[in-house]
């Protein structure tokens, strides 16, 4: 039977080649991609900007609920834990309303 301490040598070794193995095709992996992007003038920005990849808005929405321990809500999407949890206190999520 293999021991564990057998076990985990093979993988260290395993690891370290994989490693080596990852180092030799990473410049000729990036290389392959920037060969595309030149013939496809294709720029970073084009990247960040792929369809379905979220973007952090440029204006977030403002604070409209802001509980006990700072934590703060938009108002937008589903309640928050946080705010969840006190309403089903018995408070009222208006209470914890910020005022504009």
């Amino acid at each position: 039977m293999t021991s564990l301490t057998e076990i985990q040598g093979q993988i260290a070794i395993l690891q370290k080649q994989a490693d080596e193995i990852k180092a030799q095709e990473f410049t000729k992996t990036v290389q392959e991609i920037l060969a595309k992007m030149d013939a496809y003038d294709i720029t970073v920005a084009d990247l960040e900007n792929v369809r379905g990849r979220p973007r952090k808005s440029v204006n977030p929405a403002p604070v409209k609920f802001r509980g006990p321990n700072g934590e703060t809500w938009s108002g937008r999407g589903l309640m928050p834990r946080w705010l969840a949890a006190l309403v089903a206190e018995g408070q009222t999520k208006e209470s914890f309303a910020v005022e504009a």
